[in-house]
């Protein structure tokens, strides 16, 4: 059961060495972890792991804020129902 309250995602630029918001609010973390798996296939498609290292290397990562406001970062596979 999701903890009530909103969940939201926020990106980190490892280049810039800075996080900012990424659009969206969910009310459960399975939906979260959807918006944040597609995010990383669209960073996949703007920072090419071949040129950026992927998630790795300077490839923008994606984190997903809990409603009490800790958070983790989303990779790849993290999804409950991959």
């Amino acid at each position: 059961m999701d903890p009530e309250g909103t969940w939201t995602l926020r990106g980190y630029d490892t280049f810039a060495d800075e996080s900012y918001p990424l659009e969206g609010e969910f009310s459960t973390q399975a939906d979260a972890e959807k918006a944040a798996h597609s995010l990383l296939q669209e960073l996949e498609i703007e920072q090419p792991s071949s040129s950026s290292g992927g998630q790795t290397g300077e490839q923008d990562r994606v984190y997903i804020i809990r409603p009490d406001g800790t958070g983790y970062r989303y990779l790849a596979g993290d999804r409950a129902s991959d």
